[in-house]
């Protein structure tokens, strides 16, 4: 009797441990999943927040923003106009490298933006090894950083939506609305599309006629042509978006966009045309007839694609968001409504980052 009770007493702890076990391979399984891969490490931590914010956890906003050391002085006035225009509780992820760090945390720990939430991240592009094409001679114009956005679960591992913008953007509204663009089912991420307003498609048309399929994609290509994307499908612009990143991770779009960077290496599927943007194409393709739409006044682009001013100023003072893609940023020497974008610059404190300033009377007024 006694060797039949202790035979259970023992089968019975074998049950337990057995069940205790699994329980913690699961536990390990969800922590491996929702890890950060290699090269997207949080390596800074977010201000502790108000008590009315910390108690609003469920309505943070979580914006994303790629900080790179020549246009850290665009990132930063980026983040100082939308934290002034908004009293939501917005947590900043800034995604740099490593050699930019401490400039950064103490261009933001030593002037306004001191009581900013963030989390700074350092990209590693080792993760970009076999998926982008690297001229020998233009390797230096390779953007590791502009491949950010491609990882924002990663980037983002505990929201359920979250917001990218490019550093050469100005705030002008509250965020809130932006991320409270609806998304239709089964969509991850809304665009602002480059043929959303006459306005919009006669600036792209300036910029190169890059406001459909076929200017970023080379539709001789069987891989492209295969697809059977319409080439006058209208292009969209991934320098703003909102994103739904539980749909993301569902269709695991980080791995079908790094499908086709790698293809691309191999079949060279991108527009010969294309001016710059190799970011551009694999979200064409990921995303084709697959994404929602933001308002077009929260991505008004192209402000940099020329020296001139394409707005109206009434325009660019009605725009929610206003953007600086293109060759003539905003803290260059030439540049359409600079001044607007210069209200929201904080100087650095270190020196480092200057304004290349406009010789005009203008300037010398000031």
């Amino acid at each position: 009797v006694n060797i039949s009770i202790l035979i259970v007493a023992v089968v019975l702890f074998l049950l337990v441990l057995h069940h205790n076990f699994l329980g913690l391979s699961d536990l390990l399984k969800r922590e491996l999943s929702d890890s950060n891969p290699v090269g997207l490490q949080p390596i800074d931590f977010i201000p502790a927040a108000p008590q009315r914010l910390a108690d609003e956890r469920n309505n943070e906003i979580s914006v994303v923003i790629a900080a790179s050391e020549e246009r850290l002085g665009g990132a930063i006035a980026a983040m100082n106009s939308i934290y002034h225009h908004t009293r939501s509780n917005v947590v900043f992820h800034i995604v740099t490298l490593n050699d930019t760090v401490d400039h950064l945390r103490l261009w933001l720990s030593s002037t306004v933006l001191k009581n900013l939430r963030y989390r700074i991240l350092d990209f590693d592009p080792r993760v970009l090894e076999g998926k982008v094409q690297v001229d020998p001679q233009k390797a230096d114009t390779l953007k590791p950083l502009t491949f950010a956005r491609f990882y924002l679960p990663s980037l983002v591992p505990h929201a359920e939506k979250a917001i990218y913008v490019d550093d050469d953007v100005i705030v002008q509204d509250d965020i809130l609305e932006l991320f409270n663009t609806p998304l239709k089912p089964g969509h991850a991420a809304a665009f602002s599309d480059d043929c959303d307003s006459t306005t919009n498609k006669v600036a792209v048309r300036g910029a190169g006629n890059q406001y459909n399929y076929i200017g970023f994609l080379d539709y001789k290509k069987e891989a492209i042509r295969k697809l059977a994307m319409k080439a006058n499908t209208c292009s969209f612009n991934p320098g703003v978006f909102v994103a739904n990143l539980t749909e993301w991770k569902l269709q695991n779009i980080t791995k079908q966009l790094e499908k086709w960077m790698a293809l691309n290496v191999v079949e060279e599927l991108y527009s010969k045309t294309l001016a710059g943007s190799i970011t551009t194409p694999p979200l064409l393709i990921v995303f084709y007839k697959q994404h929602s739409s933001i308002d077009p006044m929260w991505n008004v682009r192209h402000l940099g694609s020329s020296a001139g001013k394409r707005y109206s100023p009434q325009f660019v003072k009605a725009a929610k968001l206003l953007h600086w893609n293109g060759r003539f940023k905003p803290w260059g020497r030439t540049a359409s409504y600079a001044e607007v974008w210069e209200k929201w610059y904080v100087p650095d404190p270190t020196g480092k980052f200057s304004l290349i300033r406009r010789h005009s009377e203008a300037y010398e007024a000031k």
